[in-house]
């Protein structure tokens, strides 16, 4: 959902860099998952505010600067069972890394490592025999298939 990116204030406040399409939907989550590859620990939210394109959280048990900047560099997650529910044709990132990727003709592409935002459009980093970056745009995306856990796409095998 974010990445800490240090202290904010002086009273154990943290400034996080959030990975939702709104900094504002970090808001509705008593609770964060906070860690890195050491651990992960659960976190009650004290207080969170929306700052522009950045999320300001005072967390439980932080109470000063140096504190709080001991998270920096820390990942945030929320359960995935506390999201709400998708749209019809929208996916959450998470749930479209690790499926396989097809085009029309039955070639296997591999499977979705990463999904990175330009601005523009999303784009699928496909992993299987060579990187693949593939535009999720409806033209190129035919099929998600969450269940089956496939994609298609329109996309040739030599692009």
């Amino acid at each position: 959902m974010g990445r800490i990116v240090g202290a904010f204030g002086i009273k154990g406040w943290v400034k996080l860099h959030p990975f939702t399409e709104t900094p504002q939907s970090l808001l509705a989550y008593p609770k964060w998952w906070i860690g890195n590859d050491s651990g992960w620990q659960e976190v009650r939210v004290e207080k969170a505010e929306a700052h522009h394109d950045t999320v300001a959280a005072k967390l439980a048990g932080c109470d000063d600067r140096d504190v709080a900047a001991l998270y920096r560099g820390r990942q945030v997650a929320i359960p995935r069972e506390a999201f709400p529910p998708a749209g019809e044709n929208e996916f959450y990132w998470a749930d479209l890394i690790g499926l396989k990727v097809v085009n029309e003709q039955g070639e296997d592409f591999g499977t979705v490592t990463e999904i990175f935002e330009t601005g523009a459009n999303d784009v699928l980093v496909v992993e299987g025999g060579r990187e693949r970056l593939i535009p999720f745009l409806d033209q190129v995306v035919k099929q998600v298939d969450l269940k089956g856990r496939v994609i298609r796409v329109d996309w040739g095998a030599d692009y």
